[in-house]
């Protein structure tokens, strides 16, 4: 008898590990929306709303990076436009005063050829000069010559020639103005030697002037050319630094846009699971108003104790023995409420519910019996009525608003 009840719990679990296959092949092959699966008492909903809650973040982080990159670039943008108006502006001081410096030019070039002009008369009248310094340097030699070589008996002989007091009187005159000529020649030589080197002079302060002019004339028109140059340069290169920051505004605009786009699905998807938590909180509520079995009224399948125990493995083998209670009262607690399948296979498989079932974990628990004997024991004693949770009927990790009895990794409520 005992034999047989062994084999018939065996054939159980069998049918269970069958059953279980099954019917992850089934989820496997049936395509559930998983954005839309209600985990409630399961950490599914949970883990996705913290996901789509750090996507949210996330992506808000991401466009608010991108945003700060696009206003840093825009004022970038915007200094340089504020730069490229000063260059345009100097350009235009600049062709003004290149106009300026062209009639200054035009000045300058009239003041060479006047310059020029003197220059010539001041050659000319140096050459005069030095032609008439020639003529009275001969006409002295000549005149020193006879001095020379007759002395003064030329003078004696004129004045003892004269017949009468009168005719000496006459020639003494003419040898006293023939003495004035000769003193007025030689001052005037001196004055023309004089003039001479004046004229040089002049002629070489008109010529240095004349070159300062000439270099002053290249030298305003060299600064201007190199004003003009130097800012015309600017003004292309700004205009190629411009046209490469109003690219990378339209690549941060863009990036904007996708940013924008980003944070907007992950608040959708943060707003639709958060809705969905909400209905779980609603239902919870509207179970604790409904009407409750006793333990005592409840008659338990054989395959009851190792669906459960492999279950509280899949939900919480990694967590204490207190923990894998509260899964298992959980589990129990909708077993006897009315709102929800008066059997431990139908709550655990209500469609929907625990992510284990969906993804196939408790199938595969369920087809090697990784349940652990702590599992076992909480099972055995939820399935006793004990609970360590009150009349929670939902668990999930803790979020952020999220209040309820903590045990370990989750929170019961």
């Amino acid at each position: 008898m005992r034999s047989r009840r062994l084999g018939k719990m065996l054939s159980v679990k069998n049918r269970i590990r069958l059953v279980a296959a099954a019917t992850a092949v089934l989820m496997a092959v049936v395509d559930f929306p998983v954005s839309v699966f209600a985990t409630s008492d399961t950490s599914d909903t949970r883990e996705q709303l913290e996901e789509a809650e750090q996507e949210m973040e996330e992506a808000q982080q991401e466009l608010e990076e991108a945003q700060g990159r696009l206003q840093e670039t825009q004022n970038n943008l915007a200094a340089l436009e504020d730069v490229q108006d000063t260059y345009q502006g100097q350009m235009q001081i600049l062709n003004e005063e290149l106009t300026l410096v062209a009639d200054n030019l035009a000045v300058i070039e009239t003041e060479i050829q006047i310059k020029e002009i003197e220059i010539l008369e001041t050659t000319l009248a140096l050459e005069e000069a030095e032609r008439i310094r020639e003529e009275q340097y001969t006409s002295m030699q000549e005149r020193i010559r006879f001095l020379y070589e007759r002395g003064d008996t030329v003078y004696m002989e004129m004045l003892f020639s004269a017949r009468t007091f009168g005719e000496f009187l006459n020639y003494a005159d003419y040898i006293e103005q023939l003495s004035a000529y000769d003193r007025r020649m030689l001052e005037e030589y001196i004055a023309n030697e004089e003039l001479i080197a004046q004229q040089r002079a002049l002629l070489e302060e008109e010529m240095l002037a004349l070159e300062e002019l000439r270099a002053e004339a290249q030298e305003e028109q060299g600064r201007v050319n190199g004003l003009i140059t130097a800012t015309a340069t600017n003004i292309a290169t700004t205009a190629d630094t411009i046209a490469g920051v109003e690219a990378a505004a339209a690549a941060y605009e863009a990036e904007c846009d996708q940013r924008q786009a980003e944070a907007e699905a992950a608040q959708a998807e943060y707003e639709e699971i958060l809705a969905q938590y909400q209905e779980e909180l609603r239902l919870s509520q509207l179970a604790a108003q409904s009407e409750w079995r006793d333990i005592s009224q409840v008659a338990f399948e054989e395959n009851d104790r190792y669906l459960l125990a492999n279950l509280i493995y899949c939900e919480a083998g990694g967590e204490s023995y207190e923990g894998q209670l509260a899964v298992g009262a959980v589990v129990i607690n909708r077993l006897l409420s009315s709102r929800y399948p008066n059997t431990v296979t139908g709550v655990i498989y209500q469609r929907k519910q625990f992510s284990p079932v969906l993804d196939g974990h408790l199938a595969a628990a369920l087809a090697q019996n990784k349940a652990t004997e702590s599992c076992y024991r909480a099972a055995d004693e939820a399935m006793r009525g004990v609970t360590n949770v009150g009349n929670c009927l939902y668990f999930r990790t803790p979020i952020e608003g999220l209040t309820g009895i903590q045990i370990g990794g989750h929170i019961f409520y």
